[in-house]
C-alpha cells in the first residue's frame, strides 16, 4: 500500500536515487503527481490488462504495477491471476530517441523489483506481432511513445482498435502551455528532454465519440512542480 517511506525509496526513486522524468508529472520524492490518477482509475475500474507505450524511466508502469499489487492486497484481484488475466505491459524500442532509458538492463531497480511484462520493440510491431496475434484486449492504455503528432495518432488509432468496453485511456505531455512556456531547467539538461508538442497538437482533434478530459496544471502555483499535461479519453 503507498506510503511516504515507499513512495520515496521505490515509486519516485530506484532505492534513493531519482527517477529520470518524474517531473513532467508533477513528481517529486514525496508526491507521485499526476501518476496518481493513473493509480487511482487502475483501482476504481479493476483495470486487468494495462499497458504502457513508452516509459524512459519505467516511473510510470510501476505506478500500474503497484496499483495491481494493491488490488491483489485488498483481495479484489487474486494473486493466482497475476501473469495471466492481470498484468502490466511496457512497450519501449529503448532506442534512445526522445530520451534516455534506463530500465533495459534485466538487473535495473525496476524490473527486479517490479517485474513488468517488457516488449523492446516499437509500438507498432508489438500491436500486430504481439497484441493483435494474442488476441489481447486492453483496460488501460497509456500512451507517451513517439512524440510527433505522426506517432502519436499512430498509436492511438492502431491500440484504441483492441480496448475492452470501459477501457480508458491517457496520453501524456498534452498540455500546450507547458510546451509554450517550456523553460530548461537542470534536471532538462541533465535528463536529455525535448518537449514535443505533438500529443497537444493531436488531442484537439480527437473526434465526438471519444470524451476527453484535460488535467493542466502548468501555472497554478507558481514555481512548483507541475505535469506537462495528462488528457484521460473514452469512449462516449
Amino acid at each position: 500500500m503507498l506510503d511516504y517511506k515507499f513512495i520515496k525509496k521505490s515509486l519516485t526513486s530506484n532505492n534513493g536515487e531519482k527517477i529520470n522524468y518524474r517531473w513532467t508529472h508533477g513528481a517529486t520524492d514525496m508526491h507521485l503527481g499526476d501518476t496518481l490518477i493513473i493509480y487511482s482509475l487502475i483501482q476504481m475500474m479493476r483495470s486487468k490488462i494495462v499497458v504502457c507505450l513508452g516509459s524512459g524511466s519505467g516511473f510510470v508502469p510501476r505506478i500500474m504495477i503497484q496499483s495491481h499489487r494493491d488490488l491483489v492486497d485488498q483481495g479484489i484481484f487474486k494473486e493466482n491471476n497475476v501473469w495471466n488475466e492481470i498484468q502490466v505491459y511496457v512497450v519501449d524500442a529503448a532506442n534512445g530517441i526522445g530520451g534516455k532509458n534506463d530500465w533495459k538492463d534485466k538487473d535495473s531497480f525496476f524490473r527486479t523489483n517490479f517485474y513488468p511484462r517488457v516488449i523492446l520493440d516499437t509500438t507498432e510491431n508489438a500491436y500486430y506481432n504481439f497484441f493483435v496475434k494474442e488476441d489481447i484486449k486492453i483496460d488501460y492504455l497509456h500512451i507517451d511513445a513517439d512524440h510527433s503528432y505522426e506517432g502519436v495518432k499512430k498509436d492511438f488509432e492502431l491500440y484504441s482498435k483492441i480496448l475492452s468496453d470501459t477501457a480508458i485511456i491517457s496520453i501524456h505531455d498534452t498540455d500546450q502551455k507547458f510546451h509554450d512556456n517550456y523553460i530548461v531547467t537542470d534536471d532538462i539538461k541533465e535528463e536529455f528532454y525535448e518537449p514535443f508538442d505533438g500529443p497537444a497538437k493531436f488531442i484537439k482533434e480527437i473526434g465526438p465519440e471519444w470524451k476527453t478530459f484535460n488535467l493542466f496544471n502548468e501555472g497554478i502555483v507558481k514555481d512548483k512542480p507541475s505535469s506537462t499535461g495528462l488528457t484521460l479519453i473514452q469512449h462516449a
